[in-house]
């Protein structure tokens, strides 16, 4: 923008003597100032994070390769995510878009929900757009259901009538007391406005431990073929775990019940190759290494210092990647 704009947009709306004169002149002035408005409207978002009115700001090829390049052993998990979050960000949704992630510690659901958000807000996770709901934190206590729903109620009522296009992230879903996730079963069906509010383009994503171990076993039998397991077989193994678990927060809810839940992502156990990549990615961003030269015998040390399994074949690491940057530091502090 040229210097002459940047005079004309400070003073029509720093200037307030001057807007009034512009009013005062009748419905030609005032048209003339709402169509400027309008115009110069973005200006503020570059120095202040705003809602996004659509999503054609959206690199969606961006997003895929920063999930690809960031993300190891997960491409069905990708592939199902990037289909779906380009599906409701390019048309008018019917509904909200609420993906269910499943799968062992450390395979990656948190950092993939930290990348979406990247892709998707100026601020990222910080972004006041983006809401993290921890279920062990911000629900720990069965008896205060009533409470809980009305406080959940109030979060995402508040929060969509600020921005239709905000992302709600929970955390550990299958800790979340029973019944509590009904709460939001207005805002997830086809309902195209509630009290005036459109939901439907609002993302939720839901982050659970749930079917973990069966989805482990599944990829165990498949080991020689996994990248030929696909999402159809492991929604069903999925959803039938997240039925009949009663433990689970998701535990005969309406949610559930009126099949809401647009996608369970299964994220897959990680094998030894993968472990290595993310020993690799963190020796460079905390600057123990170049990309092109972290020493093998390196990455080998601190393999050892992590625990795998079947115990006869050690092919998947029992904790994904999660425990990697402690093992990464305590061995580079070695001594």
């Amino acid at each position: 923008m040229d210097s002459v704009k940047w005079i004309v947009f400070y003073g029509l709306f720093t200037w307030i003597p001057g807007i009034k004169s512009f009013l005062d002149i009748g419905s030609v002035g005032t048209a003339v100032l709402a169509g400027i408005y309008t115009a110069y409207k973005p200006v503020k978002c570059y120095f202040k994070e705003c809602c996004p009115a659509d999503w054609a700001h959206l690199d969606a090829t961006a997003l895929r390769e920063d999930l690809q390049t960031r993300v190891f052993g997960q491409d069905l998990a990708i592939d199902v995510i990037m289909k779906h979050l380009r599906a409701h960000m390019t048309k008018d949704p019917t509904r909200a878009l609420a993906l269910s992630f499943h799968g062992g510690t450390g395979t990656g659901k948190n950092h993939v929900s930290r990348i979406i958000a990247e892709g998707l807000y100026q601020e990222g996770m910080r972004s006041k757009y983006v809401h993290f709901i921890s279920a062990t934190k911000e629900f720990p206590h069965v008896y205060q259901v009533p409470l809980y729903k009305d406080k959940l109620k109030e979060l995402v009522e508040n929060s969509v009538k600020d921005c239709e296009r905000s992302l709600f992230i929970f955390d550990e879903i299958d800790k979340m007391p029973p019944g509590l996730i009904d709460t939001l079963t207005p805002y997830l069906d086809f309902n195209e406005h509630l009290s005036g509010t459109d939901y439907r383009k609002a993302i939720f994503l839901f982050l659970s431990n749930t079917a973990g171990k069966e989805i482990f076993h599944y990829t165990l039998e498949h080991q020689f073929s996994r990248e030929r397991i696909g999402l159809n077989e492991m929604e069903q193994l999925i959803s039938k775990v997240t039925v009949n678990t009663n433990s689970n927060g998701m535990y005969l809810s309406d949610v559930i019940i009126k099949h809401l839940i647009t996608a369970f992502v299964p994220f897959l156990p990680l094998k030894r190759k993968h472990v290595k990549k993310c020993i690799k990615d963190y020796l460079v961003a905390r600057n123990y290494n170049k990309r092109d030269s972290v020493p093998e015998e390196i990455v080998q040390k601190i393999m050892r210092e992590l625990i795998f399994f079947p115990d006869d074949t050690q092919i998947f690491s029992v904790t994904g990647c999660k425990r990697v940057p402690d093992k990464v530091d305590y061995v580079m502090y070695d001594g």
